[in-house]
């Protein structure tokens, strides 16, 4: 039976279309994913993000030990900020990505992807052997809560006494939040202006509706996983078991820049990754755009001419741009911009242009 978020009775009231995901009965969409979209690009969309996992280092050597675990230099984070980084295994393939958030000067928490937080929650469990820190999943203890859009800040700032102006980009903060306490950073997978609320499970019902209420001026929509995906896919942002898998390194993804090959003491998969980046990568990650509504899809071919180049990752039908988008892995000699290629869409080879991610940047 999949698992249920504390929001599971608002979202049926809300008359939702529910999906299993990595175990737990998530919303897909409530009036259409379209609508969600543009919301979430105009006004503002809100998002039930439960399912992903929470696992908090605390101790004296909290920080080491994830200098160690992860790929990223996380001890050199300062109290109250955050950190994009990831897991990989001993050969540079990714377990995972995370964000890392520093709470205090002992304690840390990691934030995992639903249907990796088990495999991270061990794997720091084992990795952080031998150092003085306690690992601890804290995966049931939290409920998170995300409201995106360029109305985010507006809306927000009626049920806080934070001055949100304050609240840097992947930078958390203490909170209250429509009275109840939460820790409120300034995070997302949109693309798009927006927080992340964490809070006790108990208290994600009211902190929901106060949000519906004090944004229903602004026409802030509540928003499934579908709309989450061609929002991320627009922003140039990778879905792990998408772009991201164990087979490939950070430097397949252009990613090198979170992997701290300078860092003090050794970490897993340092050997693997420093031989990476000096030798390079044979195929890299690129955007493809193409006129033809039919968007190419995962695991469709990618072709120079007859030659067989790579293959797509993600693909869909852009809301906000009107054209098809994809990301795909493509041999380095095919991945300039502007680069004419081919896709295999069921038989039919459809053309398809080379072009710089992200498809979407927000105007600052």
């Amino acid at each position: 039976m999949s698992r249920l978020t504390p929001l599971n009775a608002e979202h049926e009231q809300l008359g939702a279309m529910f999906t299993d995901f990595a175990g737990w009965r998530m919303p897909l969409r409530y009036s259409s994913e379209l609508a969600e979209h543009h919301a979430v690009r105009t006004t503002a969309g809100l998002f039930d993000l439960t399912h992903m996992g929470e696992i908090v280092l605390t101790g004296p050597q909290a920080g080491i030990a994830l200098d160690h675990a992860l790929v990223g230099h996380i001890s050199a984070l300062a109290v109250g900020k955050a950190r994009y980084t990831m897991i990989t295994q001993a050969d540079g393939g990714v377990l995972d990505d995370l964000i890392v958030y520093r709470l205090g000067d002992e304690e840390f928490m990691v934030v995992a992807n639903a249907s990796n937080a088990q495999v991270v929650a061990d794997a720091l469990v084992e990795r952080a052997a031998g150092f003085d820190t306690v690992v601890t999943d804290k995966s049931t203890e939290y409920a998170l809560i995300a409201i995106q859009g360029p109305k985010s800040v507006e809306i927000l700032s009626g049920l806080t006494d934070t001055d949100l102006s304050t609240v840097k980009y992947y930078a958390s903060y203490p909170s209250t939040v429509a009275g109840v306490d939460a820790l409120l950073a300034r995070t997302g997978y949109t693309g798009e202006e927006g927080f992340e609320l964490f809070l006790a499970p108990a208290d994600a019902p009211a902190v929901w509706a106060a949000l519906l209420s004090a944004g229903e001026a602004h026409e802030l929509k509540p928003c499934g996983l579908g709309c989450r995906d061609t929002l991320r896919l627009e922003a140039g942002m990778p879905l792990y078991g998408n772009e991201l898998t164990t087979s490939l390194t950070p430097y397949h993804a252009n990613l090198g820049r979170v992997v701290k090959l300078d860092k003090p003491g050794d970490f897993v998969g340092r050997d693997a990754l420093t031989k990476v980046s000096e030798s390079g990568v044979d195929s890299v990650l690129v955007g493809l755009k193409t006129p033809e509504r039919r968007a190419p899809r995962h695991g469709y071919a990618v072709l120079n001419g007859e030659e067989v180049v790579g293959e797509v990752t993600s693909g869909a039908l852009s809301p906000t741009l009107g054209y098809s988008v994809a990301m795909a892995y493509v041999s380095k000699a095919s991945a300039e911009p502007g680069t004419q290629l081919l896709v295999d869409v069921r038989g039919k080879k459809q053309p398809v242009e080379v072009v710089a991610l992200p498809f979407y940047k927000r105007a600052k």
